[in-house]
């Protein structure tokens, strides 16, 4: 058996990419428009496990303009990345505008959600020393 992909169902397919290929770095591998079917796939990989992807998933609104409610995503669980350096990660993703929700205090894991309230941990490769003001931040939502 050999693992493909993960399907995420996105609200904002420019939101989505900008939070997955700006924030966190991965591309575009393939995109596919399905007008009869009324949806988008783009799959994205990070290039140090191309092999692994995520699937988005937009489904284009109704002839009346309705869209599916996705809810708050709690019932996915969360996605998972090892990063070269947590703390610029999250500064980064930060200055883009997305919230800590949970900071890497530890210098290890934070906890961050895309634009569709999917979790996305973070987690270190290795370990670094706890630094502010990530060390003295607190919890923020949910994730």
């Amino acid at each position: 058996m050999k693992y493909l992909h993960t399907m995420i169902r996105v609200r904002d397919l420019d939101a989505s990419l900008r939070f997955y290929c700006d924030g966190l770095g991965l591309y575009e591998t393939r995109r596919k428009e399905n007008p009869q079917g009324r949806f988008t796939l783009v799959f994205l990989v990070a290039k140090e496990t191309p092999e692994a992807e995520i699937e988005l998933t937009y489904n284009w609104p109704a002839e009346d303009g309705a869209t599916e409610d996705y809810g708050s995503a709690r019932n996915f669980g969360h996605l998972a990345f090892r990063v070269a350096n947590i703390y610029a990660t999250c500064a980064h993703l930060q200055a883009m505008g997305v919230t800590i929700n949970r900071p890497p205090r530890d210098g290890h894991m934070a906890f961050v959600r895309s634009p569709d309230l999917i979790s996305i941990e973070l987690l270190q490769d290795g370990h670094l020393p706890p630094q502010e003001p990530w060390a003295s931040m607190s919890n923020t939502g949910v994730w």
